[in-house]
């Protein structure tokens, strides 16, 4: 498997240097350069920060024949953290068994972050942000006005993320602390970024904890919520980017289902949770 590290300098020239993480390298990178647009979007304002990206992924659907797959390349990609004081926390549902195989593969701590997307009233498959586990919403003011949304209908899906971060809290942590971030490397996971409105509310809330490094990892990503993200995050780890305008998780996946809180759960009991640091 390749990954690729990609840079931008500055807004003018985007470089990709390709290393192979499954085994030892002779020392020698290849350096391409690769288009500034591609597939019609530019990743062009990933200012100094690095995106790790399979090629070979780009724009392909079914990418992955399940979340645990997915898992499991994504953790190659992860290598360098491996056995270290990374946590790695995971946004339920579909972040878990995508989170497990990473922390199980990489021997390291795991627990989950609870973030909820504020939902629009009429499809709440779409979302304009997210409430993080403290509460604090993270809005998108440009959704909310192309939706003509008042403010009394923003507060009231606000309410109910909330409400939705409070179940999920008793029902997945039982009321358990979050673990000391504090000048720790943080490794958030999920099954994909869509609009990316629950990682920065998870990114936000680890940031205030202390963590020194933000790790934001997913097996496949929208070019413009990777862009967003990756302007925001230490690294960002998205093995599938795809460029198309329309985009949905689910299509990089060859069987998608959506979990329920008992199979959460279940996943959670048979995993590497309460894992500790080294």
């Amino acid at each position: 498997m390749r990954c690729v590290f990609i840079f931008v300098v500055g807004r003018i020239r985007l470089t990709a240097y390709i290393v192979s993480t499954g085994e030892r390298t002779s020392g020698r990178d290849v350096h391409i350069a690769l288009p500034l647009n591609h597939g019609g979007f530019a990743l062009n304002s990933i200012t100094m920060q690095k995106v790790f990206e399979d090629l070979e992924l780009r724009d392909k659907e079914g990418a992955f024949p399940d979340r645990e797959t997915a898992g499991r390349r994504l953790a190659v990609s992860l290598e360098s953290y491996r056995k270290s004081d990374a946590i790695v926390l995971a946004i339920p549902s579909g972040g878990v068994p995508v989170a497990a195989q990473v922390a199980t593969r990489l021997d390291l701590e795991m627990d989950l972050i609870i973030a909820r997307k504020v939902q629009f009233p009429d499809e709440p498959e779409s979302g304009f942000g997210a409430v993080g586990p403290d509460g604090v919403a993270v809005l998108n003011y440009r959704l909310i006005e192309n939706a003509g949304l008042s403010d009394r209908t923003v507060q009231e899906q606000v309410r109910k993320a909330s409400e939705s971060v409070a179940e999920r809290e008793d029902a997945f942590r039982g009321g358990r602390p979050y673990p000391n971030l504090m000048g720790r490397t943080v490794i958030l996971v999920d099954d994909g970024l869509a609009s990316g409105s629950t990682m920065l509310a998870a990114m936000e809330f680890v940031r205030k904890r202390g963590a020194s490094s933000v790790v934001v990892a997913v097996p496949t990503g929208s070019a413009r919520t990777v862009d967003d993200i990756a302007q925001k995050a230490d690294e960002v780890h998205c093995l599938n980017i795809r460029t198309s305008k329309w985009f949905a998780v689910a299509d990089a996946y060859e069987n998608w289902r959506d979990m329920s809180v008992e199979d959460v759960k279940a996943m959670l009991d048979a995993g590497p949770r309460h894992r500790k640091a080294h």
